[in-house]
């Protein structure tokens, strides 16, 4: 019994200390406050502000639910080992083991160490070099997130989709909310390269296309990033509606241009030009701060332009032909089964990626 006693002690411990890194009683006032908020009639008033409130609350409570049942199984099983039946042993060692493994599974919540890495994410996925198969991979990487999201119990919602007639997507925009969002999904700002057979050319040869994808953190509030109105463009411009080529088209689709750094958002998804024109400059917001984190700037007006991610930082390959191997070259983990990776496990690159970002700090 005193081995398992032991472990318990240990595991106890290595709980508290957790917690204490995550800031958990910073985390329990913190939702006290927005649930406050949130009962408050007058809040449901303005629907966007509500709901940004119950999006909020509900990714602190992600948070800190598993490590609070953590704590209290730890607290039922060494109250029930006090009794000293050595005929639950068995019983005790296997829920001990699940524990331990639930530990190891939670602690890469201790490696989101960024200003930002709670924040929901914002996730901007644009086709490159490689005609209909860069659009076709963009909508493949636009699947994988998705996938993966829903295995992370996390919730989507796509701000901007421009597809293709033939196949594919040029660009689509996806918010993504849950615990850590952005601090997972960081990790895969950049260049993914693709090798297949095409399935677009009548020869089925190889092909290499790439796709660009831009993880932002989302900004709950304007003043986050204070952007000077003369420093914008805004243009209107006719966009289709659902029914698409000319159906219900209409003057709503908004392109905002930073004059300084020469970002461009281009937003038609909405049917009304002022939904499109917040829609934007969330976005635009968002780009900045990326920027801004990239490039160590103390204020946006310190931005070089052409200095974000961009084409040539190339971080995974996806190879289905003539093998199947999908590599990142900046940790060098590695799946073979390309697959399986489509299809939304992708946590071993991200946890790889922190693991490696924290032996560097």
């Amino acid at each position: 019994m005193q081995p398992l006693k032991k472990r318990i002690d240990e595991l106890s411990v290595q709980v508290a200390r957790a917690k204490d890194a995550l800031q958990f009683e910073t985390l329990e006032k913190e939702l006290v406050g927005v649930d406050e908020q949130l009962n408050q009639p007058e809040v449901w008033n303005n629907p966007d502000t509500a709901q940004g409130l119950a999006k909020k609350a509900a990714s602190i409570r992600q948070t800190i639910q598993p490590w609070q049942t953590l704590a209290v199984q730890l607290d039922d099983i060494s109250e029930l080992m006090e009794i000293g039946d050595d005929d639950l042993l068995p019983e005790f060692e296997a829920q001990i083991d699940a524990l331990e493994q639930e530990f190891a599974r939670r602690k890469t919540d201790l490696l989101f160490s960024g200003k930002y890495d709670k924040r929901e994410a914002v996730v901007r996925i644009s086709a490159g070099v490689g005609g209909l198969d860069a659009q076709d991979f963009a909508a493949m990487l636009e699947r994988m997130y998705l996938r993966w999201a829903e295995k992370s119990d996390m919730k989507t919602e796509t701000l901007e989709c421009s597809t293709n007639d033939d196949a594919g997507i040029k660009t689509v925009v996806l918010e993504i909310s849950g615990p850590f969002a952005y601090g997972k999904l960081r990790s895969e700002n950049g260049v993914h390269r693709l090798v297949r057979l095409s399935p677009f050319n009548s020869d089925n040869l190889r092909q290499t296309s790439f796709a660009l994808v831009e993880v932002l953190p989302k900004i709950d509030a304007p003043d986050e990033v204070e952007i000077d109105a003369n420093d914008l463009k805004i243009d209107v411009y006719r966009s289709g509606g659902h029914g698409g080529q000319s159906v219900n088209t209409t003057d709503s689709a908004v392109r905002v241009t930073h004059i300084p750094t020469g970002i461009v958002v281009a937003i038609q998804n909405e049917r009304s030009q002022i939904q499109n024109k917040e829609t934007a400059l969330k976005i635009l917001r968002s780009k900045l701060l990326a920027m801004q984190l990239e490039q160590h700037a103390d204020k946006i007006a310190d931005l070089r332009a052409g200095e974000s991610a961009n084409w040539g930082s190339q971080i995974r390959n996806y190879v289905l032909h003539p093998y199947t191997l999908v590599k990142d070259t900046r940790t060098k983990y590695e799946e073979k089964d390309a697959q399986k990776v489509l299809d939304g496990q992708i946590d071993g690159f991200i946890n790889s990626f922190l693991e490696s970002e924290a032996k560097e700090n």
